[in-house]
């Protein structure tokens, strides 16, 4: 195994950017040494992240997410010491970024989060740009490596702030190619030629090299990955966890995600992340499979139809005996209650007045002589009269006299006392019935 050198520089994930850094790198005239999860034939290329470790003091992490972020630095063990620098140019968010730094220094080691900016061809191109979170001190010794793949180093501040500020621009970065791809539909489905629309950019204010790049990709229908969908969904969900523990609402970045979403269904995760656009190229999608309807042949001999069974009459079922209906309970029809009746619920009635001494009188005359007439009979009340007078009737039977005495007996329309009249009583009961006792 060689021996360990300053000149030597580790790098761990063999991706789209981490193959060509470690190119750059090697071409800033360091001893680069590599290892990847899938491997790979790359120059160099050892067998664990501890091996690496072991030959490298200075090492970048370009890794997919925070799970290999994590597995990596358990893998190096206790190998690291105070003279490593480890870069985390993974885009893995603040919390992760925070809990690495935590795992490093914990070791003794020293730790720099370093985020870039750049897809494949800025990468090839050592034209990468930097953003750096951390220790000046450490800054200053990892800098010649970080220079060998760069064209800038933007110092953010403290550990987790560039791992902020590298979502929030690929968060811009999302949403405008996103944007590009909705121009795009709507010119093509104008029945504009889309190369217009690229013509027009040119001289706009919005202009970009991420609209120059992603739309030609559109326009062309290449989508051979830069920055793949998959990463940059990742990114962009990043974004709104963020943002979701500042209680703040994205809407723009959170409809990008939905399209994004619907791309990676589609077949779209290792393609580049302008694939979006490709919502608008239906035309281009083949078109469902199905078995095309055989032509019919003149004089073809008809096919026997096959005999339908004999269909069997269902058997008749004796019908059920019937139910004898329920006899039916005869009620007796409503009646007025009698005084007893009354008494016995508790409700209170006057006393019935004393018998008229006219009936006395009725009673005790003689009977008439054979062969004289028999007197005129008592002519009886008109009904008006009755009814004018029931009011007054009913009123004088109600009331009772201080000393207890009864009331007088009524009087017909003539004058002459008759029987004391009580239809009050029953007009009152039947209220009483209705709505319940007055008592």
């Amino acid at each position: 195994m060689p021996k360990k050198s300053r000149k030597n520089v580790g790098l761990i994930g063999l991706g789209i950017i981490g193959s060509r850094v470690a190119n750059a790198v090697r071409q800033g005239g360091f001893h680069v040494y590599v290892w990847n999860r899938t491997p790979r034939a790359a120059p160099n290329f050892l067998a664990s992240p501890r091996q690496v470790a072991e030959l490298c003091d200075v090492i970048q992490l370009f890794v997919a997410d925070a799970q290999a972020l994590f597995d990596v630095l358990e893998a190096m063990g206790d190998v690291l010491t105070p003279n490593h620098i480890i870069l985390c140019n993974a885009t893995v968010g603040p919390e992760a970024t925070l809990d690495a730094a935590r795992i490093v220094q914990g070791r003794g080691g020293q730790f720099l989060d370093a985020p870039f900016t750049g897809s494949k061809a800025a990468a090839q191109n050592r034209e990468l740009v930097y953003y750096i979170g951390g220790d000046d001190k450490t800054l200053q010794t990892a800098e010649p490596v970080l220079k060998a793949s760069s064209k800038a180093i933007v110092k953010i501040g403290k550990i987790g702030d560039a791992a902020v500020i590298k979502i929030a621009t690929n968060m811009i970065s999302a949403v405008t190619v996103q944007t590009l791809a909705e121009a795009y539909g709507i010119v093509k489905g104008s029945g504009i030629n889309p190369i217009a629309l690229s013509e027009a950019l040119k001289h706009h204010a919005v202009r970009s090299g991420i609209t120059d790049t992603k739309l030609a990709k559109i326009l062309n229908r290449d989508y051979e990955a830069h920055f793949s969908l998959k990463h940059m969904f990742k990114d962009v969900q990043l974004g709104i966890h963020i943002a979701n523990s500042l209680d703040i609402d994205l809407p723009a970045t959170t409809s990008t995600a939905g399209a994004m979403y619907g791309a990676l269904t589609r077949g779209g995760a290792d393609e580049d992340f302008s694939v979006l656009g490709r919502a608008f190229q239906t035309e281009d999608l083949p078109p469902p499979l199905y078995a095309p309807p055989k032509p019919e042949l003149k004089n073809a001999p008809t096919p026997e139809k096959t005999p339908e069974p004999a269909q069997v009459a269902p058997k008749e079922t004796p019908a059920a005996a019937p139910i004898p209906a329920p006899a039916l309970e005869k009620k007796e029809p409503p009646r007025d209650p009698t005084d007893d009746e009354l008494r016995n619920v508790g409700i209170k009635l006057p006393e019935p007045p004393a018998a008229p001494v006219a009936e006395k009188t009725q009673e005790s005359a003689p009977k008439p002589e054979p062969g004289k007439p028999e007197p005129p009979a008592a002519t009886e009340p008109k009904p008006e009269a009755a009814k004018t007078e029931a009011p007054k009737t009913e009123a004088a039977a109600a009331k009772k006299t201080t000393d207890g005495k009864p009331p007088e007996p009524a009087k017909d329309a003539n004058g002459t006392p008759g029987e004391a009249a009580r239809p009050h009583t029953f007009v009152r009961i039947r209220r009483w019935f209705g709505t319940g006792s007055p008592n």
